[in-house]
């Protein structure tokens, strides 16, 4: 052994400063590598391994921030962290995903039920086992028009083992309590003081809800003072043409009402609550740009807890909440249903045909892997399209070249039976076990005329009063549609999934204030108010200002969740 020796100074063997600087290194990479298991999860990074990163090319979205633009930058497109594997993206999810990009929407007002090719909206327009009281009977259906609905209850919960079983409990939940309204607890919307300034004290957290008698469908809007969940300018997935406020809008009191039911209280979004109630599982939006509308909110929301990870990929927007692995997708789906292009018999090139019998197949793939699903369709049966059944022509809208032919399907069918295929294949799915939120038909408010023919909702700023909502023939037709295409798909029901009928159609006709108007970008040179023709500026008043309105969709998702997970114990948290 080699001693260094230095006068004054004690004898060490060199070999020991080596030690002691081993050691001191040693020390260093444990403290570095527990700080970086306690921000990395091992199990995240091996899951992602393990799910297939093969790609080191990220994907660019852009969204916008208060008026400011940013693009985030995109996972790989193949990574998921949720522990479900969804299939590769060999497929592009098509052309149609941001074909979406906002466009004016068209009007449903002042048309007739039967006018088998006007313009109605947007181009615009993207466990198992219950408990018998959570249950209704398949044989119950929801009645199909609105004289109906407001007679009696309006099942909407149904589980597999009632449309086996043929169980029929005295406990048959309103559809939309989202399976906890008992009989007879349907209250008429018109015997409520709409647009109260003085309403009953309103709930921050929890659920004072009676889940045996509530019906959460019939009630009034109420003015709360404690505004709104989150802020045009902490949101920065909001999409521009909902942020009302970044795009000038002057008034604010648009945000401050809220859904009161008649005989209980709806509580507000729990952002914890939420995550909590869905700890490990996904929760899809597919339909139409109403459906992203809703997406975004809902997103909003939770960015005031919990800024997401960007998982999206080429076929859908992926956001994933690390602390709970909660994913919220959301699909371009517009009609629900097959799209093709190609000639079909007298049909030419490139008009899209609708197979109204077939599913949308660039979703049902992906079905087995979401624990909820939300519904949202109908405003695209206004555009351009050929309806086809059992690969034979049966009808079209603004489109039928030969008048010699006999149309047999129009528009507002064509959108019945679309409602009855895509429940009826999620309702038979054999390895779908989720739960299913159909939300109702979402009503504009273009008054005077069509979205290109001079309707508007420019200077709208509260809801309207009982006697001042004016009936949409329409809107009614389409609602009484969707409910008869729901009836039809419960009376299918085979596998362990729950179907719920989320009716907001009647409590949303009120909010004519709710909608961008002519505040759909931030020109600062935009026509706002009506020229001196009187002819108003172009304007949306069909999608909903974020905030606004359509929060409380999601109050409403929140509570459906909430009832079906707690008498679902595999899904209690």
């Amino acid at each position: 052994m080699t001693w260094a020796m230095r006068k004054g100074f004690a004898v060490y063997p060199r070999t020991i400063s080596w030690i002691a600087i081993s050691v001191g290194g040693l020390a260093m990479f444990l403290i570095f590598g527990s700080w970086f298991l306690v921000s990395y999860p091992l199990g995240s990074i091996m899951r992602g391994y393990f799910y297939g990163v093969n790609s080191s090319k990220d994907l660019d979205f852009v969204i916008s921030l208060g008026n400011q633009n940013a693009t985030v930058l995109a996972h790989d497109s193949n990574l998921d962290l949720v522990p479900k594997k969804f299939p590769s993206d060999e497929v592009i999810v098509d052309k149609k995903i941001e074909s979406e990009s906002n466009p004016p929407p068209q009007s449903s007002s002042n048309r007739p039920a039967n006018d088998e090719s006007s313009n109605v909206i947007d181009k615009d327009l993207l466990p198992k086992s219950k408990s018998p009281d959570a249950m209704i009977s398949s044989s119950q259906s929801v009645p199909e028009n609105k004289e109906k609905r407001d007679e009696g209850t309006i099942p909407s919960v149904v589980s597999s083992k009632e449309s086996k079983d043929g169980i029929d409990t005295s406990k048959s939940e309103n559809a939309e309590a989202g399976g906890s309204v008992s009989k007879g607890s349907i209250s008429n919307s018109s015997d409520t003081d709409m647009g109260s300034k003085n309403p009953d004290p309103l709930p921050t957290n929890g659920s004072t809800a009676s889940d045996l008698g509530c019906d959460l469908y019939h009630g009034t809007w109420v003015y709360d003072s404690a505004g709104p969940l989150y802020k045009n300018n902490s949101c920065p997935v909001l999409s521009q043409m909902q942020n009302c406020q970044g795009n000038g809008r002057p008034d604010k009191e648009y945000e401050n009402w809220r859904w009161k039911p008649s005989q209980c209280n709806l509580p507000r979004f729990d952002p914890k609550k939420f995550l909590k109630l869905m700890n490990g599982k996904t929760l899809a939006f597919i339909g139409d740009s109403v459906a992203r509308n809703q997406m975004e909110s809902l997103l909003c929301i939770l960015w005031q807890v919990e800024v997401p990870k960007n998982r999206g990929n080429k076929k859908m927007q992926r956001y994933y909440f690390r602390s709970t692995s909660v994913m919220i997708v959301r699909i371009w789906s517009s009609w629900l249903v097959k799209q093709t292009n190609e000639p079909l018999d007298f049909a030419q090139d490139g008009v899209v045909k609708l197979h109204l019998d077939a599913p949308d197949d660039h979703f049902m793939e992906f079905v087995p892997n979401f624990d909820v699903i939300v519904m949202s369709s109908g405003h695209w049966f206004a555009k351009q399209s050929v309806y086809v059944l059992n690969n034979e022509i049966v009808g079209g809208q603004l489109w039928w070249p030969d008048k010699s032919r006999r149309m047999k399907v129009n528009n507002i069918e064509a959108f019945q039976i679309s409602v009855e295929t895509i429940l009826t294949a999620l309702a038979t799915s054999p390895n779908y076990t989720g739960l299913t939120i159909v939300r109702s038909y979402s009503p504009d408010h273009y008054e005077g005329g069509a979205w290109n023919t001079g309707g508007s909702c420019t200077g709208k700023d509260r809801p309207l009063a009982p006697g001042e909502r004016v009936e949409n023939k329409f809107t009614n037709i389409m609602h009484d549609k969707q409910l008869s295409g729901f009836n039809a798909a419960i009376k299918k029901l085979k596998n362990k999934s729950r179907l719920v009928l989320m009716d907001i159609t009647e409590a949303f006709e009120y909010r004519h204030d709710g909608h961008p108007g002519p505040y759909r970008n931030t020109d600062p040179n935009k026509l706002t108010k009506r020229g001196p023709d009187g002819k108003p500026p172009p304007q949306d008043c069909l999608h909903w200002c974020m905030p606004g309105p359509v929060d409380t969709w999601n109050e409403l998702v929140l509570d459906i969740i909430r009832r079906d997970f707690e008498g679902n114990q595999h899904f209690s948290s």
